[in-house]
């Protein structure tokens, strides 16, 4: 461990999720952005009791890892298709209140035109001086054009084009490693060769708004497709003698599975069969939320397209069938998944945090609790109620409640 800067750190005591459990009476120290210690309280580095000596702080809570959304539109009334530094402000802090500290940009299928703008605005948003004051945005996820038309769910059809290698090739070369994940229809005209260049240059491949059928899902897994938007939300259903897209992702374990733990996307018994079968590593909590997330109900957008909220349920104004993204948070997902579900925290945190991390490739960085990582922390209570937020080891003080 780097010489640690006791002048500098915060210590911070509780039970302590790590990835090999839960430490009843442990302590987390951050110093510089990043944790320093992580475990038992009785095991605290000597620098460490020497500078405490003379005080017993309590236990403050259960401390978990920032959480890390891949999938995510917007929230408190912006969208990442209409952004700029203000507006990505607005989105982060409000997600950032909720619980995420990571999280991707993710688009609508749009004009080319249009995502080259999201890309210039994120992208100069990561780059401003003084750095990101809120989550952190670790790059962007184009959630199409290059879909199916048969299941455009909340995308606009008439912006649906067959996957385009150039474009993608243009993109990072204007934007390097910008582009985090990219999803993609894989029965489509150039997918397979997408899909393969996308592996190339460490992007993540999903399937999403997809009538692949099961064969055509592990031929692109065999390219290197690796991840599925949305489980069982747009995509070919499974059937006991058709498996479609979802019996192909549910029977393939290249491909990790993300999921909109509301109960409204996915019943939850279903929720409880895809974590059953995607164990280590292949599980992903999203939320999917679009702008009217944080908000009450009304009419919105996402992307370019209306969309009614009620009762928390966002839906297309003229197709009311269609979900529209979600109103979701990754703390109300996460505490889903526990408290319905029946996930144990540390499988629970693992789909929130370290999952996502290990998807983008930064898994050394983030999503767990470990000495060296950035100290993106999360301090919850007995109901797993969201009482603290901690990103890069400075504590937000947010605008909107915490939770």
């Amino acid at each position: 461990m780097a010489e640690i800067n006791v002048s500098s750190a915060e210590l911070l005591y509780g039970k302590v999720l790590t990835p090999e459990g839960v430490i009843q009476k442990g302590v987390i120290a951050v110093s510089e952005g990043l944790i320093q210690y992580a475990g038992e309280a009785a095991w605290l580095p000597a620098a460490y009791a020497n500078w405490q000596k003379g005080t017993s702080p309590e236990p403050e809570g259960l401390l978990i890892p920032g959480f890390v959304d891949v999938h995510v539109h917007g929230g408190a009334g912006h969208d990442f298709m209409y952004s700029d530094a203000d507006s990505l402000d607005t989105i982060t802090r409000f997600h950032a209140s909720q619980g995420t500290t990571s999280m991707l940009a993710t688009t609508m299928t749009a004009a080319k035109d249009d995502i080259d703008r999201v890309l210039s605005e994120v992208n100069a948003y990561r780059s401003a001086e003084g750095g990101m004051p809120y989550a952190q945005l670790a790059g962007v996820h184009l959630e199409g054009p290059f879909i199916s038309p048969k299941w455009p769910g909340a995308q606009n059809p008439g912006h649906i084009v067959p996957a385009n290698t150039l474009w993608l090739e243009e993109w990072e070369a204007r934007y390097p490693g910008m582009i985090r994940q990219v999803t993609l229809a894989p029965e489509r005209e150039g997918a397979l060769e997408a899909i393969q260049w996308l592996r190339k240059h460490g992007i993540t491949a999903a399937l999403g708004h997809t009538d692949a059928s099961f064969e055509e899902v592990i031929a692109a897994a065999d390219a290197g497709l690796n991840q599925a938007v949305h489980m069982f939300n747009a995509m070919t259903p499974l059937h006991h003698r058709k498996p479609g897209t979802a019996g192909a992702v549910l029977f393939d374990p290249r491909i990790r599975a993300e999921v909109i733990a509301d109960g409204i996307h996915v019943h939850p018994a279903t929720i409880s069969i895809i974590a059953r079968l995607k164990h280590e590593h292949n599980l992903l909590l999203i939320t999917d939320a679009m702008s009217a997330t944080g908000l009450s109900d009304g009419e919105y957008a996402i992307g370019d397209l209306p969309v009614i909220v009620s009762g928390g349920i966002a839906t297309l104004k003229e197709h009311p069938e269609a979900l529209a993204g979600s109103t979701l948070t990754m703390i109300r997902g996460f505490r889903y998944l526990v408290q319905e579900i029946g996930l144990s925290l540390q499988e629970a945190s693992q789909a929130a945090s370290l999952t996502p991390a290990v998807s983008l490739g930064m898994q050394r960085s983030i999503g767990s609790l470990e000495a060296g990582k950035r100290g993106d922390i999360l301090l919850l209570d007995d109901e797993l109620n969201l009482r603290g937020v901690w990103i890069g080891g400075r504590k937000l003080e947010a605008e909107a409640e915490i939770g």
